[in-house]
């Protein structure tokens, strides 16, 4: 039977939402400006879109490539910006420049067996690349130059001319050799709460494994003498991974990856540190200086600000990789967020982290790019599809989102205080604050190991002195009306609501946030899809219902919502952004959403609430009571 016109629109709709509300999928979108085809794909990740397998080499005499300056980071900087030079006998507009590290990416270092006629000629996808007429006048002249901004990342580099686009490229010239003065150098700080609240953890990478020097931070407070903490340090092989392209052309060493634990920290005291690693001869390579601020007492009345935010990745701040259609906000987030850290304590990056979608280089990137925040402040992950989805892994959903991760990059570059580092799931206090992160990869539902952990997590909070409760998960497992949540009819992920509802409602859970969906959603304080309540702007009393936000627009690909907004959806936004959060005491709490693009505040609310309010007996809050004898 013939389809009717009305079910052919219906289903193109769903695809198109199915594939910009946060999974692995793509829309084809038309540019002028794409590889040897007219089109790129919102949604995909650049580096997948080159067909390297398929790569082969005819090197040209009349083309050329060069780099300049040869030496980088000469002053112990951790980026440097590369001038590329380049010249074809027959400029077109397939031509491309790649980025290749290690700078060297022939047949030999292909995986298994070598010498065989029958393999490919480059195994390694490159870590970024321009279309060659990004250079103006490219087209006419064939000659052309480009601007690359590189990061420290152990190896050496070197740039290679393609013709015949991305789909099919060949090799025609190959660039000199540039390397960092010091590519083993400690790099890319990551703070993070350690599993007691007077706990930091600081997780750096480096070039160094244990048996080339001893890595530690040192540490203090301003006119105190430092004291020197030992780190330990791990990394992971190809063979850790769980599929393409992680395993294949995505895979690049990733060095030795560090962890520190800073303890007896005295709440709210300023400490300053270094990174560093002691050779054998007893010199000592150093990262830079920084500072952190130690968190609060659980339960200490101070003001305590929180930044949530989910779906962010990376971005080029060279123009490489096309990420204009792939992760377009991500800057903008970063940079707003860097701009106002004087006036941030702690940030949640509530899953799909850096969407490297199994192209290890990636995460490098990402590291170095959110180091001004993290660097200062604890800067907490959730898991997400695009870090841990992978058939027959273990995880929820049996997609390929990660790209081959199976969440090992995530578990490995950043610290969290779970008991197991496989399952995501874990508590932080901060202050006034008990924050319980969910992993929505792992089955939530009643009876599993995950549910009996949020349950706990909400059941054991002291609410007089940590009155604001927050749950914490990347897809949606309350309530969102994002397109693809509302063709399913469910308005959030299957049998979620049913699960977790009343945990929430028993517990009086303040608010939810979630990610996956690329906007941005606010709803009523609701129970059972029912409003708890018509204000929209000034909340106080008892805790009726939960409110809950969609906070996924931290800078990937945006998704669209529903026609009609739910009576439950206060406020909803396709644009990118996060909220911050700001307890001032035990009763008043203030809630903004920022946009990214300028850091003005679009959506608030705020809630004054004493601890009475929290006590009462809302709908199925409170267990059946025995009236008061006669």
């Amino acid at each position: 039977m013939a389809m009717p016109l009305g079910g052919i629109l219906l289903l193109f709709l769903v695809l198109l939402a199915a594939a910009v509300a946060g999974g692995g999928g793509g829309v084809w979108a038309f540019s002028s400006s794409s590889s040897s085809s007219s089109y790129s794909r919102i949604g995909e990740q650049p580096l997948s879109l080159i067909g390297i397998h398929r790569a082969t080499v005819g090197i040209d005499a009349a083309a050329s490539v060069q780099a300049s300056p040869r030496l980088l980071g000469v002053k112990g900087e951790d980026t440097a910006w590369v001038t590329v030079d380049f010249a074809a006998p027959h400029a077109s507009d397939g031509d491309w420049i790649g980025v290749f590290s290690p700078s060297n990416f022939n047949a030999s270092t292909c995986p298994g067996p070598s010498g065989s006629d029958s393999g490919p000629v480059i195994c390694s996808a490159p870590i970024k690349y321009q279309l060659a007429n990004y250079s103006s006048d490219y087209g006419k002249t064939g000659k052309g130059t480009l601007k690359f901004q590189l990061i420290n990342q152990r190896q050496d580099f070197s740039f290679a001319l393609f013709t015949g686009g991305l789909s099919n490229p060949k090799l025609i010239a190959v660039s000199n050799k540039i390397a960092f003065a010091n590519p083993k150098a400690p790099v890319y700080p990551r703070l993070a709460q350690g599993k007691s609240w007077n706990e930091m953890t600081v997780t750096w990478t480096s070039g160094y494994d244990i048996k080339e020097a001893y890595p530690f931070v040192e540490w203090g407070m301003k006119w105190s003498p430092p004291t020197r903490t030992a780190a330990g340090t791990v990394t992971f092989d190809r063979e850790s991974l769980c599929g393409e392209p992680a395993r294949t052309v995505g895979w690049r060493d990733p060095g030795f990856i560090h962890t520190a634990f800073l303890t007896d920290l005295w709440p709210n005291k300023e400490y300053y540190y270094k990174i560093g690693h002691m050779l054998p001869d007893g010199k000592i390579v150093w990262g830079k200086f920084y500072s952190f601020k130690a968190p609060p007492f659980p339960g200490q009345k101070s003001l305590q600000r929180v930044v949530i935010f989910g779906d962010m990745g990376k971005a080029e701040r060279d123009g490489s990789n096309e990420y204009s259609n792939y992760q377009p906000g991500s800057l903008n987030t970063t940079d707003t967020l860097i701009k106002d850290l004087d006036n941030i304590d702690i940030v949640f990056h509530i899953g799909d982290i850096t969407y490297a979608n199994g192209y290890i280089s990636q995460w490098d990137q990402f590291t170095q790019q959110v180091e001004p925040i993290t660097a200062r402040v604890p800067y907490m992950i959730a898991s997400g599809n695009h870090e841990r989805d992978w058939p027959n892994s273990g995880s929820f959903f049996n997609g390929t989102d990660s790209g081959g991760e199976c969440g090992v990059l995530a578990e490995t570059m950043y610290y969290t205080p779970t008991e197991n580092r496989a399952n995501y799931w874990y508590k932080t206090d901060y202050g006034m604050f008990r924050f319980c992160v969910a992993d929505s990869e792992h089955d939530w539902r009643e009876g599993t190991e995950q549910y009996a952990f949020i349950e706990s997590c909400l059941a054991t909070v002291d609410r007089k002195k940590q009155p604001w409760l927050v749950f914490i998960a990347h897809r949606v497992l309350g309530y969102s009306s994002g397109f693809f949540y509302g063709a399913g009819g469910a308005f959030a992920e299957p049998t979620a609501r049913q699960s977790l509802q009343r945990l929430w409602q028993r517990h009086r859970v303040d608010l939810a946030f979630y990610g996956h969906v690329h906007n941005y959603e606010r709803t009523c304080p609701v129970y059972d899809g029912r409003c708890a309540s018509p204000e929209r702007s000034r909340y106080s009393g008892a805790v009726g219902g939960t409110i809950h936000a969609v906070v996924g627009g931290g800078g990937s690909h945006l998704s669209n919502f529903t026609a009609e907004a739910p009576p439950w959806s206060v406020y909803r936004e396709m644009d990118y952004g996060f909220v911050k959060l700001t307890a001032f005491n035990y009763t008043s709490l203030l809630y903004e959403y920022r946009r990214s693009s300028d850091g003005e505040v679009h959506d608030s609310f705020t809630v004054h609430r004493e601890y009475r309010d929290v006590l009462a007996c809302v709908a199925d809050s409170c267990p059946p009571t025995i009236p008061p004898a006669t």
